[in-house]
């Protein structure tokens, strides 16, 4: 098995992603913002797992020691370094994360729930309490509650698993599409740095990181069978999990139509 098998496998659930209904359901700027108050709990825990396989792959405390692979050492520090702290729009660093929270803010979205939440976490300490406080939908809290049990459960190769096959690399273009779309119909409304940042990740995913976290799953499997099994399992269980998270994004947005009309 390899990268290449692995993602043939996982193509019924990538299909499901790139048709699913959501995409059609967002006519409207209130429909645009209640899409980004839940994609970013997806933008937030992806940099959970990147964190996660920089302290399983590297040595993250004193006294320094040289730790596993160099190779791997290599791939997930130069992720890291993207990731954590890029150049948006204006030149300034900033981890993709802050970029799209100022992004959310540009447009007029609503912030306050996901910094509460994160605000939650620094309180309890203990990121499955706060999950399970919030008032998040029941699958946006599944979705979050598999990652951080990976996190915290998994081994290297499985963290990697869903870092890289369980987020999906078409979904960015296709909501630049979406988003230009609307910067046309609805002039009054600044999306300069959400079209920013969905094509700094388009840009990143396809150029860099990508063949990168590909490149750190070959090193973290080799020829192990057993560990390429794993990594096919947790990559359709993040899939999965992913549809789920669509799913609720979808389904707040009809309520919030509802509630409008």
């Amino acid at each position: 098995m390899n990268t290449e098998t692995i993602n043939k496998s996982i193509l019924p659930q990538k299909e499901d992603l790139l048709q699913h209904s959501l995409y059609a359901k967002v006519k409207t700027v209130d429909d645009l913002k209640c899409f980004l108050q839940g994609h970013v709990y997806a933008v937030w825990d992806f940099m959970s797992l990147l964190k996660a396989l920089q302290t399983k792959l590297t040595c993250t405390t004193t006294p320094w020691m040289p730790t596993g692979n160099a190779e791997t050492r290599y791939l997930i520090n130069e992720i890291v370094l993207g990731e954590e702290t890029d150049i948006d729009a204006e030149g300034k660093r900033m981890s993709h994360f802050e970029m799209y929270i100022e992004a959310m803010e540009a447009c007029g979205a609503d912030t306050s729930e996901i910094k509460n939440f994160l605000d939650n976490v620094v309180t309890t300490q203990n990121i499955f309490v706060s999950i399970k406080q919030s008032n998040l939908h029941e699958d946006i809290k599944a979705f979050l509650d598999f990652t951080f049990r990976i996190i915290e459960q998994g081994k290297p190769h499985e963290i990697a698993a869903a870092f890289t096959f369980g987020r999906e690399d078409l979904i960015p273009e296709m909501f630049t599409e979406i988003i230009r779309n609307f910067q046309e119909s609805f002039p009054g409304i600044n999306l300069d740095k959400l079209i920013y940042y969905f094509e700094r990740h388009i840009e990143l995913d396809a150029d860099e990181h990508g063949p990168m976290a590909m490149k750190m799953i070959t090193e973290l499997c080799g020829n192990d069978e057993e560990k390429w099994t794993e990594v096919e399992e947790v990559s359709k269980m993040a899939l999965e999990k992913r549809l789920g998270l669509w799913n609720a994004i979808e389904e707040n947005i009809l309520h919030l139509d509802m509630a409008s009309i």
